[in-house]
């Protein structure tokens, strides 16, 4: 996370201004230090831009429709008996169209019902196995329920660990409507250095492969380059196939072969890349990467991408004149600490409600509630969709591709229309 929010994001260095939000506030700030001058990555539009082109051809497509509205959105509060506590993610039971999975970073997982059909019953509670400072950046911060849960019903999480720190994805299977505690292997187990700048987004892509976000793991002084060094994990997206005892990493992931490298890494150069997600129809990685102390940022996540961190945060240069951006994937996207704190990555729209954001990435700021999107098709500017004051931890997409606000207010919230 940023320097000032929670759990995902940096280490909450605003935390006064977001109040009671201790825990999981801490790590949606990540810690930081003072930045040096504006110079923006070769190919770039300039050092004041703050969109780029994405790098897929496959996608670019002229919009039909007129952009959406500033200001024309809102959050929509949906299920209100659900009032949990910092809630880290809900995710879609395959399936079944009624049934979420609600996660909260004490590690409790509870499962809803969209309908009110049945009541909210707890699906698994993982406390015993997270560190001691889980109200930091710590907890349990994702899940993932693989390709063939219909088959093999089963889960994936990451969690955080102590003693010493450590980042842990396991796999547990899941016995009638709840996850079988005894049944956990642990597929990947990342020596942290610190208790922040964790990551822990975790999704399986249409490829069958898991993918694992991992945040630097640097302390309040970004001291360690660990996003530029590709012997280690941290600072980077990873790409694993799960194994009965661990994983196997697959032939075609872009750093297999390079002496000195991880062959698990997918994408490197990220600092605290809190919430990815992958384009139902196009299959695109986008991922939302906390800043230190300036600049948020959106990436578009390609095999072998150097997202610049700790050289570059967003477009700009940290440490003058030390510039040298050749080889750097530019974002797609950024904005400044006036509009917010510690960025919160969503989706891609493809509900049917609203078909004026077809094909638009939607994500927000946590310490301001602010919400935008792009066209993930071209490289038109962001829009500021709503302005809703939550502290918006996470978003969710159900299958009707509706996207839904987590937040720290004990409540869920759809995006919609300002009512006319």
């Amino acid at each position: 996370m940023n320097n000032a929010t929670p759990l995902f994001h940096r280490s909450i260095r605003s935390a006064a201004a977001i109040g009671a939000v201790v825990a999981l506030a801490a790590v949606i700030a990540a810690c930081g230090g003072e930045p040096g001058g504006d110079v923006a990555p070769t190919g770039t539009p300039g050092a004041t831009s703050t969109t780029q082109p994405p790098a897929s051809a496959a996608t670019a497509a002229t919009p039909t429709l007129p952009p959406p509205p500033a200001n024309g959105y809102r959050l929509a509060r949906i299920l209100p008996d659900v009032q949990l506590e910092v809630m880290t993610g809900a995710y879609a039971v395959p399936g079944d169209d009624d049934a979420i999975v609600v996660l909260t970073q004490p590690g409790q997982l509870w499962r809803v019902s969209l309908s009110g059909a049945f009541p909210t019953t707890l699906f698994g509670d993982l406390s015993d196995r997270l560190g001691a400072e889980y109200g930091w950046e710590q907890g349990l911060l994702g899940l993932a329920f693989p390709p063939d849960f219909e088959r093999e019903p089963a889960v994936f999480v990451f969690y955080s660990a102590s003693g010493p720190n450590r980042n842990v994805v396991a796999r547990f299977t899941v016995a009638g409507r709840a996850i079988d505690l005894a049944s956990e292997t642990r597929i990947l187990e990342v020596a942290h250095p610190s208790t922040n700048h964790n990551g822990g987004q975790i999704a399986f892509g249409p490829d069958g492969y898991l993918y694992v976000a991992l945040g630097d793991g640097d302390t309040e002084f970004e001291t360690v380059d660990n996003g530029q060094d590709l012997a280690t994990l941290h600072g980077s997206i990873l790409r694993i196939d799960p194994t009965e005892g661990g994983y196997d990493v697959p032939a075609d992931n872009p750093f297999v072969g390079v002496h000195g490298a991880r062959p698990e890494i997918y994408a490197f150069g990220l600092r605290n890349p809190w919430r990815f997600s992958l384009d139902t129809e196009t299959g695109d990685l986008w991922a939302a990467d906390v800043g230190e102390d300036r600049w948020e940022e959106i990436d578009r996540i390609i095999a072998g991408g150097n997202y610049g961190w700790s050289r570059y945060e967003g477009f700009h240069c940290l440490s003058p004149p030390d510039c040298d951006s050749a080889g750097l994937s530019p974002p797609r996207a950024e904005y400044g600490h006036e509009e917010g704190c510690s960025i919160t990555g969503g989706y891609v729209y493809r509900g049917n409600s609203m078909p004026e954001l077809d094909g638009w990435y939607v994500y927000g700021d946590f310490c301001t509630g602010f919400i935008w999107a792009f066209d993930s098709r071209s490289d038109g500017e962001p829009v500021r969709l709503a302005e809703t004051g939550r502290m918006i931890s996470s978003f969710a997409q159900f299958s009707d591709g509706e996207i839904v606000a987590v937040t720290f207010d004990y409540a869920l919230y759809r995006l919609a229309r300002v009512e006319q």
